[in-house]
């Protein structure tokens, strides 16, 4: 009860944000979150819709400092965006579902921000389909898994240049990076134009406008992995689609410029 008064709080690019503002308004508590300044407006605004606090601030950097900021001076609770065992069970769901849906997979491609669902899909695959293939899937400009898997431990980076917001995590973080060392067979990284051609490709394909992040495995599927897997049964994590409509239509004008 004393934790509900105190409420929560989260640093995001928006999905996140969202979600923690919607789980606060739910369960009666209050929700405080720190997102950089350069967030899709419409996310900020969905998280206020949900009764979310925003503050909005330069750098992705600065805003994991304010969050922790907050944490200590108001003593909120810190949801935290890809870290730790209950993020990781949460996104396992996605791996068990996916498995339980499709029995036979060879591999299974998720993209990587901090790890935290790659973590928990990659553990969950791995426990209930040995033999699948998990690849994760990384910006060029946010590498921190690639760093963190060559250096042996967790590593941050000093600047994230991407148009895939929600995978710009500044650093990646002990318990994630184990579970997706554990389990992850291999990474790859893929470039924003790949990311815009995917966007491209899942509209005309199957009718779905998705952020950059959200394909960013498809991408990965149709550039690096393209030999790999072909001819292979492959489970593709497309997310997420919080993208406004401008937001949407500015990335596929830019697709073969």
């Amino acid at each position: 009860k004393a934790a509900l008064e105190r409420g929560v709080t989260a640093v995001s690019a928006g999905n996140h944000a969202i979600a923690v503002a919607y789980a606060a308004q739910q369960v009666g508590t209050t929700a405080k979150v720190v997102m950089v300044s350069t967030a899709n407006p419409a996310r900020v605004e969905a998280c206020r819709a949900y009764g979310g606090e925003v503050i909005l601030v330069d750098g992705v950097h600065k805003a994991f400092d304010r969050v922790k900021l907050i944490e200590s001076e108001e003593g909120r609770t810190f949801v935290h965006p890809y870290e730790g065992p209950l993020t990781a069970l949460g996104t396992a769901t996605v791996g068990l579902e996916l498995c339980r849906q499709v029995s036979d997979l060879d591999a299974v491609i998720v993209p990587i921000g901090g790890g935290g669902l790659c973590a928990g899909i990659s553990t969950a695959v791995k426990l209930l389909q040995p033999k699948c293939q998990v690849f994760g899937v990384e910006p060029e400009g946010a590498d921190s898994m690639h760093r963190s898997f060559a250096a042996g431990e967790p590593q941050a980076i000093d600047k994230v240049r991407t148009i895939a917001d929600s995978l710009g995590a500044p650093r990646a973080e002990p318990y994630s990076f184990e579970l997706c060392r554990q389990n992850v067979d291999d990474l790859v990284l893929i470039s924003d134009d790949a990311m815009r051609r995917a966007m491209a490709l899942i509209f005309q394909g199957v009718k779905l406008a998705v952020e950059p992040a959200g394909a960013a495995a498809t991408a990965a599927l149709w550039g690096p992995l393209l030999e790999r897997l072909r001819g292979k049964r492959v489970g593709v994590i497309v997310c997420g689609s919080n993208v406004d409509v401008a937001g949407f239509a500015n990335q596929l004008q830019k697709v073969g410029t």
